[in-house]
């Protein structure tokens, strides 16, 4: 079901036996030169369309904007920052509150989103509602640890392979992980803002853009993607979230904190 397509009366008579609310959120930016920007948003908005045969929750609009500024300088990548999408999360959540949803399931599609959704969770269990976040890349590495990957890699191309593979620009798919040394010599870039020195990571901070040539990282090379990996990735996924989401339904919610009554 979803809000986007109910009345307000629709909302309010569903509102009656669930407090339940789904909301799909994702990223725009850059996966490789082989992966469309949006691919944050489309395999979590896949996942959804698919859990909707299963379970009647109430879905919200996808959030196609995420917290993204390590990937800021690839061309077409939007970040909102970490506050700032905690700022218009907190602004949609108040208003489904105020309508009387107490249980958020967040369909997350990025790693940097997870801080804005933790600080979110703390925030909305102070009021008497729970937050939950089903982290879908990290999930799907859970439910088969072959299907586990990195950023862009097999796991994400395979994801959005299921969904269209015209998608995929299978021109770059080959492409190997390109890793630049931008600290020093001495501490070779080593992933995901880490260098390593003397057999250890250390991170420091920067713009992947300065160590990172193509975008994509992980030990899943992107070209080992199939779209049969894709399609029963995305199907468990949703098997998995319409057994939760039915579960959820019926976990007791928290007591408020007086001070945010």
């Amino acid at each position: 079901m979803r809000l986007a397509h109910c009345t307000c009366a629709r909302v309010r008579e569903y509102l009656k036996h669930s407090k339940t609310i789904m909301i799909v959120l994702g990223s725009t930016e850059n996966h490789g030169n082989h992966m469309p920007l949006g691919t944050d948003t489309l395999i979590p908005e896949k996942i959804a369309e698919l859990t909707e045969k299963q379970s009647g929750i109430m879905i919200a609009p996808a959030m196609p904007y995420g917290a993204a500024d390590s990937l800021l300088g690839y061309t077409g990548t939007v970040s909102l920052g970490v506050e700032g999408l905690l700022d218009v999360l907190t602004r949609i959540t108040d208003c489904l509150y105020d309508y009387g949803f107490r249980k958020f399931i967040i369909l997350n599609g990025h790693g940097g989103n997870v801080k804005s959704i933790e600080m979110l969770g703390r925030r909305l269990y102070k009021k008497g509602a729970y937050l939950a976040c089903l982290n879908w890349w990290l999930m799907a590495g859970e439910l088969n640890p072959a299907w586990a990957g990195g950023h862009g890699g097999a796991e994400e191309t395979a994801g959005v392979m299921a969904i269209d593979p015209a998608l995929i620009d299978c021109e770059h798919i080959d492409e190997p992980l390109i890793l630049q040394n931008d600290i020093d010599e001495s501490m070779p870039s080593a992933g995901w803002d880490k260098v390593s020195f003397m057999g250890a990571s250390v991170t420091i901070p920067r713009p992947a853009l300065s160590y990172n040539k193509n975008g994509w990282y992980g030990p899943d090379r992107p070209n080992l993607a199939t779209k049969e990996w894709g399609d029963a990735m995305l199907s468990a996924m949703a098997d998995y979230t319409a057994k939760f989401i039915e579960a959820f339904e019926h976990v007791a919610l928290p007591k408020a904190d007086k001070e945010e009554e």
